[in-house]
């Protein structure tokens, strides 16, 4: 999809009422849209325009493109192409014309309803804009950019409810995206949902966010708004923190220094900001030279996540996996922080026990042991299957460029996985894209047609955001309220060469960890095997899922894809769970190492299962 949606061109001003006599007045919000050059939208410079137009016409790079565009026929494609060179040209009129011929001969054509759409906009047609984003978002309701798009333009028209909708759609599709982050805070702002611009902006905060640290100037607005001045203070310090550069940080620091001198002494002032226009940042690198160096730092990110996890003795950074054709032995749920009760401290870890690489779902307590931290557990509180536990499971897929010839084949693997998988009347699953950034197709449901559904409206384009992915499915997973005990899994399917994630492999271990959820990885990557032992993708893959407790497959082929995700779902409803009181246990932070072994008739099983924990307090 055309990447010509900028972020507004925001003007606001917040004023900050007298206080008479020691007594706070009620604060005034100005927060204003400033229409620039007669529109709502604002364009990039025309360099920016005219390198993301090349990129896309040339890579096809851009992660919001429907399936549908595929479709398009020549003759409406060349119309398409010829719309797009007149908008780079800004002869808007042009190129609505050519638009409008295009979505003629192909009326599916999404790309072509949004750039129109655009040009619209630029002509100050708001209302027939309106009608092409509109347009766009009921032919697939899967892009982000054509909801962020509809949010402009109703914010155009003074639709500020509708903005906010739409902002709020395209931030579920593409959660990790931080000028829909943006967008949203803002209009929640102007809608008088204080709250809700206040907890967008911390969700913001808490994942990578270059460029969008204004949410933190609309979150102060919002607190000042509830005439919460402390919190004001707190979010102008962190907006300063982030861009001390800004055109509002000197507004920034007066404002601060008002707060702090109405905290000594009460008095009357004045206190005005503006927000900048924000664009998007563009790289020329040499694709050469650029994976060269992605290589690089996929290997620098692997030695770090080894080196801290202490216990990570089976995945030395020597070590690679190897192809095979035979199915790869199961794995191990992550095991579970400690539950601190009211009068003892008690573990739940839970593991998975495989025999010649057949999963063992009949383990008897007297077939197994723990050591927790070399010592045995001073109680055994509980133990037994988890099969019969709620499942909740995040099933996210590589949609980039380097899938391409391959992603049809597992979206059919895929919703045969999900079918076997999803068999208690109370498991949910969630189906998750990622290329440059993560796209949300489908959102928690038991449903597997859905699932299948949303899975099928993924294209194969730009880089591979796999360790945002993985982050964003763990704090998923773990925000869902859930009244009863349930097991959380995620499930990736990747190449596993990631270039373009802002978090790295280790934050998304950690993330995992931190939210008990094991993660299984299944490699697609099927070229020469001779060079399998050589891949940093692979290797990247085998650590992500044998620290956080899980196993990586490696079916070797597109053609035992299949056998290895039914080789998965049986291991994900083969694992078991053993509460236990840890003996000699201080919450020190100190690390403890953990060990279960299993034993049938003198024959030694394969325990898969988390390597250690940190004792520390929640």
């Amino acid at each position: 999809m055309l990447r010509l949606f900028v972020a507004l061109a925001l003007f606001a001003s917040l004023e900050f009422s007298a206080f008479a006599q020691g007594r706070m007045a009620g604060p005034e919000n100005n927060f204003d849209v400033t229409l620039k050059q007669g529109g709502i939208m604002d364009l990039h410079t025309l360099e920016e325009v005219d390198r993301n137009l090349r990129n896309q016409a040339e890579t096809r790079s851009e992660a919001n493109l429907s399936k549908l565009d595929l479709k398009a026929p020549g003759g409406a494609r060349r119309e398409y192409s010829k719309g797009l060179a007149a908008f780079v040209k800004k002869d808007f009129k042009a190129a609505s014309g050519s638009l409008t011929t295009a979505i003629s001969i192909y009326p599916e054509f999404v790309s072509a309803h949004n750039a129109l759409g655009c040009a619209y906009s630029s002509l100050g047609q708001n209302q027939l804009a309106l009608q092409e984003f509109q347009r766009a978002t009921q032919l697939d309701d899967h892009l982000s950019n054509s909801f962020m798009n509809l949010g402009r333009a109703e914010l155009a028209l003074g639709h500020n409810a509708n903005a906010q909708a739409a902002f709020e759609k395209a931030l579920s599709i593409s959660p990790l995206t931080p000028n829909i982050s943006l967008a949203l805070t803002y209009t929640q702002y102007l809608n008088h949902d204080y709250a809700g611009a206040i907890n967008t902006a911390q969700k913001a905060h808490a994942h990578p966010h270059t460029g969008i640290a204004a949410v933190h100037y609309f979150a102060a607005a919002s607190w000042q708004a509830q005439k919460r001045f402390s919190e004001t203070r707190v979010e102008l310090a962190t907006f300063l923190g982030e861009d001390p550069n800004s055109p509002l940080a000197d507004p920034a620091r007066k404002t601060i220094a008002q707060i702090d001198l109405f905290v000594a002494q009460p008095q009357e002032f004045t206190i005005a900001f503006a927000a900048p226009t924000f664009s998007a940042e563009n790289s020329d690198a040499s694709h050469l030279g650029q994976r060269l160096l992605q290589e690089y730092k996929e290997k620098q990110q692997i030695a770090e996540a080894e080196t801290g996890d202490p216990a990570c003795s089976s995945c030395p950074p020597s070590e690679q996996p190897m192809p095979s054709s035979a199915p790869r032995e199961g794995a191990a749920e992550v095991a579970r922080p400690f539950t601190f009760r009211s009068s003892v401290d008690e573990a739940a870890v839970f593991f998975t026990v495989t025999d010649h690489g057949r999963s063992v779902s009949d383990l008897k307590p007297t077939e197994m042991s723990i050591l927790d931290d070399k010592r045995p557990p001073a109680t055994i509180v509980d133990f037994r299957t988890e099969s019969h536990l709620p499942l909740r499971l995040a099933l996210i897929i590589d949609t980039s460029e380097s899938i391409t010839d391959r992603l049809s084949f597992e979206q059919a693997a895929g919703t045969s996985f999900l079918r076997e998988v999803l068999t208690g009347k109370d498991d949910l699953a969630f189906v998750a894209g990622f290329s440059n950034s993560v796209v949300l197709v489908q959102d928690f449901t038991h449903d597997v047609a859905q699932l299948s559904h949303g899975m099928n409206q993924l294209v194969s384009v730009g880089g591979t955001a796999i360790w945002d992915a993985v982050a964003f499915a763990a704090e998923k997973l773990v925000e869902k309220p859930e009244p009863q005990p349930v097991a959380r899994v995620i499930v990736v399917i990747s190449d596993g060469d990631d270039n373009t994630s802002s978090a790295t492999l280790k934050q998304a271990i950690d993330n995992a960890q931190r939210n008990e959820t094991v993660v299984y990885t299944v490699s697609t990557r099927f070229d020469d095997p001779e060079r399998w032992a050589e891949s940093t993708g692979n290797h990247a893959m085998k650590t992500l899922a044998q620290i956080t407790g899980g196993a990586a497959f490696f079916p070797g082929s597109a053609g035992h894809l299949k056998r290895s995700l039914a080789d998965l779902q049986q291991v994900i409803r083969s694992r078991y769970l053993i509460s236990y009181r840890p003996a000699l246990f201080h919450r020190d932070g100190h690390y403890r190492t953990l060990e279960i072994t299993a034993q049938r008739n003198g024959h030694k099983l394969k325990v898969n299962a988390r390597k250690g924990y940190y004792a520390t307090a929640n």
